[in-house]
């Protein structure tokens, strides 16, 4: 069944970046398996129910997609406990930066600085190690987004996004005070502790409708993806910008979409207007690409004036890259490509995922004006942070930023090639992601369909994910190059066939 699938598949590929190719998994992940292979009628498979159903005796178990085997998982390939053999380009949710078990990662973990890191994890904001600073500026400061070369480690993507607001809230109050030096009034140290103004001020947090920040308490209030993440839970009154509702081919709507984008704009600038006598709003927050909401795209242009409109209006700019850093776009931060000029860089760069490490980026004049403000116990974890450093050194090595770059430019006018044949015909639509690497996504007919592919997909081999409501999402890792592009395309091919 695959051998079918990798020759349809070849002849999909086009032929320049096959020659141009110069980097190979195997480089990395040299046991790496050469192909899917699915043992089992259905996946998840019968050991693979199981599992899950003793995990179900303690542990909600209904958000499980398959329960792997991660000890003979290898590179870009996940194992699940039936011994399915899944090419994996989800990555679990685009948290997997170079693939399963690299060998040069573990063999990080087998060191005594690795293992001690682990085995006596410390309290960072109180007793950092005497290592963490070279840790840091060896690792995560090396990519550091432009004109941010402040560090705030912390534990998931949503808690850096909180880290973010609660930076953006102190500095925005701290401004209107007069400075860092101007001291709290008794009255505002007494109100807060009834969470009363002036003390808790009533500011807000700007996002965009389909957007998504994370499931804790505040990141929750921002995110706009979808209803049963919030329903039942208490929620700031914060405000929502309509995000721009982009027609496909790009080519082919550009006066529609220009128009699109301007109208969005100019409500979005209207609420930062109308806010000021209501519950100002201290920061905004935007994903380079909407992704949970269903990989929504905007021009550069459009995210550039946004920037520009935030700080016109003193609000701090907060990108969300948890999902899209880390190369995924060819770009080691998909705001790059926005064209940003000095001066104009975000207050703010949130990461996570694919770094495997969390934290929050920003700038000097942001920091909190006396300790404790933004604390908690860990404040991120030792091995994770030597992890990130690791990942970090072989991503530049191996030049994957741009490998990545040049396998999405292969990935796309293969897919174009496919969805513009018969087989995709009244199935797929509005394929979308070009330029951003492997960062690819395209809607199906309806939601039903959507879930129908992403299943029939996995049991032709293939660990593929959805996000909003019928869209397909594309999230490999990395190491992801042309010997896999064929599989996914060719897998993708025959199974758009059989719907």
């Amino acid at each position: 069944m695959f051998a079918r699938s990798i020759r349809s598949s070849k002849s999909r590929l086009p032929r320049r970046a096959i020659a141009a190719r110069y980097f190979s998994s195997l480089d990395l992940i040299p046991d790496e398996f050469s192909s899917p292979s699915v043992k089992t009628e259905k996946v998840p498979g019968p050991k693979g129910l199981a599992a899950s159903a003793e995990i179900g005796s303690f542990q909600d178990p209904r958000t499980h997609v398959i329960v792997p085997n991660y000890e003979e998982s290898k590179g870009n390939y996940l194992v699940d406990a039936d011994g399915n053999v899944l090419l994996d380009v989800f990555a679990q949710i685009s948290s997997i930066g170079l693939g399963y078990n690299v060998p040069a990662l573990l063999e990080l973990a087998k060191t005594d600085e690795f293992a001690k890191a682990a085995m006596n994890r410390p309290a960072l904001g109180s007793f950092p190690p005497v290592q963490w600073a070279e840790w840091l500026k060896t690792g995560l400061l090396t990519v550091q987004p432009k004109g941010l070369d402040q560090l705030i480690t912390t534990l998931c993507g949503s808690s850096a996004n909180e880290t973010a607001f609660k930076c953006s809230f102190m500095a925005y109050r701290q401004r209107e005070r007069g400075g860092p030096d101007v001291p709290f009034t008794k009255e505002e140290m007494d109100s807060c502790m009834d969470n009363q103004t002036p003390g808790a001020p009533q500011l807000s947090v700007l996002s965009f409708k389909s957007g998504f920040h994370g499931r804790l308490f505040g990141s929750l209030s921002a995110t706009r993806s979808k209803a049963i993440h919030k329903v039942d839970i208490p929620a700031f009154d914060w405000p929502a910008a309509p995000f721009p509702e982009l027609k496909y081919p790009l080519s082919e709507h550009a006066k529609e979409n220009d128009a699109e984008e301007k109208r969005c704009l100019e409500e979005y600038e209207k609420i930062l207007t109308e806010s000021k006598t209501t519950r100002p709003v201290a920061a905004v927050i935007i994903e380079p690409i909407l992704s949970e909401g269903g990989d929504r795209h905007a021009s550069n242009n459009y995210f550039r004036q946004l920037r520009l409109i935030a700080k016109k209006h003193g609000a701090f700019f907060i990108v969300d890259e948890v999902q899209t850093g880390v190369g995924a776009t060819g770009t080691f931060w998909a705001h790059e490509k926005w064209g940003l000029k000095e001066g104009e860089e975000p207050d703010f760069v949130t990461f996570s995922k694919k770094m495997q490490a969390a934290g929050v980026f920003h700038k000097k004049e942001t920091r909190p004006n006396a300790p404790y403000r933004n604390y908690n116990t860990w404040m991120g974890d030792p091995i994770r942070a030597l992890q990130a450093r690791e990942m970090i050194r072989l991503i530049k090595q191996h030049n994957l930023v741009q490998h990545t770059a040049s396998t999405g430019s292969l990935l796309a006018d293969s897919f174009k090639s496919v969805f513009g044949s018969s087989v995709a015909s009244g199935k797929v639509m509005n394929f979308r992601g070009e330029g951003d690497g492997t960062y690819l996504a395209w809607d199906m007919a309806t939601p039903q369909l959507r879930d129908t592919f992403v299943g029939k997909m996995r049991v032709n081999g293939v660990q593929i994910g959805g996000c909003g409501e019928q869209t397909v999402r594309l999230r490999p890792m990395l190491t992801f190059g042309e010997k896999h592009a064929e599989i996914l395309v060719g897998t993708t091919e025959k199974v758009l066939k059989d719907l």
